[in-house]
């Protein structure tokens, strides 16, 4: 097992943020923002022993389990490391790995029903790759736990073919061979082979239940200028879509209306100024071209299909008090570069709701992450808001107090 700092970005010997790479340094504020202290040597337990084995054997994970083991953790096994296998919540619900490598692991809390949460254990692969919802490495000196310094991690997330959602994270944690890129090739490519197992079952499972009927569309338009389209029919997905900006705007109008619009009521949405029903006609009948003329529907115009929306499972999950995975979810103003009247009325309501919920939750972690994203650097009420849920002694208090003085100084 190897010790001390490995090669990459490292802090300074003063816990300095200064030659981290951006996507650690932004975990770190998140860890401090959190409370997650540096001195700390174990991570939580968050599954307690006498709830883990049944926790796990209901995990859709148990059933790939057994396939990660035997080729993730084999190799795991054969050079010293540790695999672990956690749910989106960043549970740990299998470790294993060589006997020595297990004891040292167990020295950081690094153990089957503890949490590897960035918010409870501090910046950690498996917790990025959960932020993140990518694959993540973190090597030596990036862990902001003291403790976990002298491990290097490697992790990757594992998604249900069938919706997409995240189901957990495969981590591989050992010395200075996780640093090597075949490592974290191997373990992306194990995450994806659970994946492809996954949707071998469910395959399984549909031919012999009736087929999905209908249409279903899936319309991402969060932090984008331009909206990007899926469409199921009869189970089968169409290659993803990128409308034009327009063609987004009456989409996602049309998305945010159950009951559909007359062509008067899509018009005054649609333009600042009288656009003329022969410019919104012909720009309806190409959209209609694109989608398929099943699916989108006159008189009054609507869509006629299931729909899935990021902005709309966004607000959704903020009103649920969800908070965290509506954060995590919003992506940017929804069609941010539109002035569309609907589209500037959505995008309000949707921005709106997600920053309330933000600074309802009174979670200094949250506030963090919306007052360090483009949209929330100059939010002078959320800045203040986060400042009051620091305890005293919190790192972050001299970075929030700059920021307001900064906002002070230049707005007044």
């Amino acid at each position: 097992m190897a010790t001390g700092h490995l090669a990459g970005g490292t802090a300074g010997e003063n816990g300095s943020l200064a030659g981290l790479r951006a996507e650690v340094a932004e975990s770190w504020h998140r860890s401090a923002a959190a409370g997650v202290r540096a001195d700390v040597s174990e991570a939580p337990i968050t599954l307690p022993a006498d709830q883990l084995q049944d926790y796990r054997a209901a995990h859709p994970l148990a059933a790939v389990f057994p396939l990660l083991d035997d080729i993730l953790g084999q190799a795991a096994r054969d050079t010293g490391a540790v695999m672990a296998v956690s749910d989106a919540g960043g549970q740990l619900l299998w470790v294993c790995g060589a006997s020595a490598a297990l004891r040292g692991a167990e020295s950081i809390g690094f153990v089957e029903g503890s949490n590897w949460d960035e918010r409870l254990a501090g910046t950690n692969a498996p917790g990025l790759a959960l932020q993140l919802d990518r694959p993540a490495v973190v090597l030596g000196a990036e862990h902001f736990r003291s403790s976990v310094q002298a491990w290097s991690c490697a992790a990757a997330p594992i998604h249900d073919p069938s919706t997409a959602g995240l189901l957990g994270v495969l981590d591989v944690t050992g010395g200075s061979e996780v640093a090597l890129p075949q490592t974290m090739a191997m373990v992306r490519a194990a995450a994806r082979m659970a994946e492809s197992e996954l949707a071998r079952e469910a395959g399984a499972r549909r031919r012999t239940e009736p087929p999905m009927r209908g249409t279903h569309v899936q319309i991402e338009a969060l932090g984008r200028a331009e909206a990007l389209v899926t469409v199921w029919s009869e189970g089968v997905s169409s290659p993803p879509l990128r409308l034009s900006r327009r063609h987004s705007e009456v989409l996602v109008l049309l998305a945010g209306a159950d009951r559909g619009l007359t062509g008067d009521e899509l018009a005054l949405l649609l333009y600042d100024e009288d656009g003329g029903s022969s410019t919104l006609r012909a720009e309806v009948n190409r959209l209609r071209g694109l989608l398929g003329g099943e699916l989108l529907l006159s008189r009054p115009y609507r869509l006629a299909a299931d729909l899935a929306a990021d902005w709309l499972a966004v607000e959704a999950r903020a009103a649920s008090g969800d908070v965290r995975r509506a954060l995590r979810g919003y992506r940017g103003p929804l069609l941010p570069q539109s002035i569309a009247p609907g589209v500037a009325a959505l995008r309000d309501g949707v921005h709106g709701a997600v920053r309330q919920a933000v600074l309802n939750s009174g979670a200094a972690d949250l506030m963090s992450t919306w007052t360090r994203s483009a949209w929330g650097a100059d939010d002078y009420e959320m800045w203040v808001a986060q400042r009051a849920s620091l305890t005293p002694g919190s790192p972050m208090r001299a970075l929030v107090d700059g920021q307001l003085a900064r906002l002070d100084r230049e707005f007044g």
